[in-house]
């Protein structure tokens, strides 16, 4: 199949692209390397460097070949921007699929479109594990801007035929096996990163909250190995090519299990075999307590199987990506 893949060229995007290709696929990349980087394309990938509310550009892309399937992983993610400036993440995640919607209409796109959603659609759920249908009630404009994208997804599925899948990721983690791809975030916000780059600093690291009602006072959360990520984008399109069109579905994308905080230190400390060393600081605001997925839906309609999305192998990639790139892909 041949993929065009809207934020190829960022964290969850750029694993995409390799599992993609490693799979048989071939790809094209739209980014407007705001956030990406450029090294995490193979060389041999088309890259279209233009940003997805350049509306000329972006239908020439889908004019110009024909596509299987179409990847959205374009978004901005930072809940506390979001905060700060939400207008940013309205225009980006909302506006941006809104051109996507419009363009793939006007150039009679028959490609299935998979969107890369969030968990922070539910904001703080009433219950764990969380289901596809729990109530959606997000707590920041990260969160609402992707929920809106989702509804317009939606829509424009029964209005006008599209067909389309939404991926509500849990915690995308680790590294490509390869250790030639992975995570470089200016700030850095994620937890695993941030546990083995103060490992290999020996800086301390901050754990927000210790007064949680978890098992040991800390936020637990499900944590999903970024390549399975990948794996299950593969089967979603695959899946999108033999429904009708006018097909919208959602899919909750997680291993089913909640780690605490203290449990990924312990993990990483058991990996790099050393002690890292941490202190408690205030709860952020807006934390949940704890947020991890019931994935039957995934593993029924998708065929999802965990292949990298234990722990020890999680902190492992990673830890093989940041001891061969300690300056990220700069």
């Amino acid at each position: 199949m041949r993929f065009l893949v809207i934020g190829g060229a960022g964290y969850i995007g750029s694993h995409f692209v390799w599992e993609a290709l490693r799979q048989g696929h071939s790809c094209v990349v739209y980014d407007n390397l705001s956030r990406g980087h450029r090294a995490s394309v193979p060389r041999e990938v088309k890259l279209i460097q233009a940003d997805l509310l350049d509306k000329e550009t972006l239908r020439a892309a889908l004019r110009e070949d024909h596509f299987d399937g179409i990847f959205h992983f374009a978004a901005f993610a930072l809940v506390g921007e979001s905060v700060t400036e939400p207008d940013l993440y309205y225009e980006n995640n909302g506006e941006g699929v809104r051109c996507l919607l419009n363009a793939m209409r006007a150039e009679k796109s028959t490609a299935g479109l998979v969107f890369s959603s969030t968990c922070a659609i539910f904001g703080t759920p009433e219950k764990v594990p969380m289901l596809e249908h729990d109530p959606k009630v997000p707590i920041s404009p990260y969160g609402r801007s992707k929920l809106v994208a989702e509804w317009l997804i939606e829509d424009a599925c029964r209005a006008y035929g599209l067909k389309a899948m939404a991926l509500r990721y849990f915690n995308a983690c680790g590294a490509d096996p390869s250790g030639e791809i992975g995570e470089d975030h200016q700030p850095e916000t994620h937890l695993i990163p941030n546990v083995i780059l103060s490992a290999v600093a020996g800086k301390e690291l901050s754990i927000f909250g210790n007064d949680f009602p978890t098992r040991d006072g800390t936020c637990v959360r499900d944590y999903i190995h970024v390549s399975d990520l990948a794996d299950a984008h593969i089967k979603a399109a695959q899946h999108l090519h033999t429904l009708k069109p006018g097909t919208f579905d959602v899919v909750n994308l997680g291993t089913g299990k909640g780690y605490s905080n203290l449990e990924i230190v312990q993990a990483a400390e058991r990996v790099l075999g050393r002690k890292i060393p941490y202190r408690f600081a205030e709860r952020r605001p807006g934390d949940p307590a704890e947020l991890y997925a019931d994935n039957t839906k995934a593993r029924q309609v998708l065929g999802y199987v965990s292949r990298y999305s234990d722990l020890d192998t999680i902190i492992r990639t990673a830890l093989v990506w940041h001891e061969k790139h300690p300056k990220g892909f700069s």
